[in-house]
């Protein structure tokens, strides 16, 4: 896992590093902004990843005795 980590370290720091160079070049204010597109990329993957595992276990998930268990429906 560390050395994933690693590999995405080294290949993320030129895109960065390119970003500040030649960057702010777009339309919208938030453009100029070094690494502001990487940053709301991490953020919405993070949010989707968060609230997926939230969806998952209150909506998806059902108790273990599930299908054992008597509610009545006889």
């Amino acid at each position: 896992m560390k050395r994933i980590l690693l590999i995405a370290l080294i290949i993320l720091v030129p895109f960065v590093l390119l970003d500040l160079f030649f960057g702010g070049h777009g339309e919208f204010p938030w453009s100029g902004i070094p690494g502001f597109f990487a940053l709301f990329g991490l953020i919405g993957c993070v949010a989707i990843i968060l609230i997926s595992k939230w969806l998952g276990h209150h909506w998806l998930q059902h108790k273990e005795d599930y299908y054992e268990r008597n509610d009545g429906d006889r």
